[in-house]
């Protein structure tokens, strides 16, 4: 029997059981599913933020479950009903900063928001999504190096918002250059880059700057 099915017979047979004892039974059951909640919200707060220190002090690719279960003092279990590994812990940590970047990329002022040239909104783009690495690296080597990168709902968002503005550019066959437009922005490019190479972010970013005008001048366009 399922778990779910446990829980609507246990359910009925509190139905079925009449007077005080029926009464006090389902009282009882009142606040499990508040208290449950509250737990869970706990284990996921003291998860993310034992994550967020893991992936800073060590190479997040060298991050595992177990490590993060012990850094976080939870079980195994509890870590694996909300995350199915490290990559999940990651994408979710930086989540909330590729938010922020996406409400700016739809209602923010320009060059980075609506109201500019596709070619100074790419720029913009380029020089934001630097400052997002720059800040997050750890998290975002732990999140989205290697083919997990493309499946994630961020990227999904990226080249939403990349091929929007080779179309509005007059780019007469776009499809193909987004994830070219995009490659540059991959956290291990840019980590050999700043970390090895010891590149400036500054200094990548000019050249971003000018890779994006130069590629919407190659692509065609108005």
């Amino acid at each position: 029997m399922s778990e779910e099915e446990q829980r609507g017979r246990g359910a009925a047979s509190v139905h079925r059981v009449g007077g005080l004892l029926g009464d006090l039974q389902a009282a009882d059951e009142q606040p499990v599913a508040p208290r449950r909640r509250a737990d869970a919200e706990r284990n996921r707060a003291q998860i993310l933020a034992a994550a967020e220190r893991l992936f800073a002090e060590q190479d997040p690719r060298s991050v595992t479950m177990d490590r993060i279960a012990k850094a976080a003092g939870v079980g195994r279990a509890t870590l694996y009903r909300s995350f199915p590994d490290p990559s999940s812990v990651a994408v979710a940590l930086l989540d909330e900063h590729e938010r922020r970047l996406q409400g700016q990329l739809i209602y923010g002022p320009p060059p980075l928001g609506p109201g500019a040239p596709a070619g100074e909104r790419l720029a913009a783009f380029y020089l934001a999504m630097l400052d997002l690495l720059e800040r997050h690296l750890p998290l975002a080597l732990g999140a989205e190096t290697g083919p997990a990168r493309f499946r994630t709902g961020a990227y999904g968002f990226w080249r939403v918002h990349v091929r929007t503005l080779l179309v509005d550019h007059g780019v007469g066959d776009p499809d193909p250059l987004i994830d070219i437009a995009l490659s540059p922005l991959s956290p291990e490019l840019f980590q050999f880059q700043r970390h090895q190479l010891g590149l400036s972010a500054e200094r990548i970013g000019r050249s971003l700057t000018a890779f994006a005008r130069e590629l919407l001048a190659s692509g065609g366009g108005r």
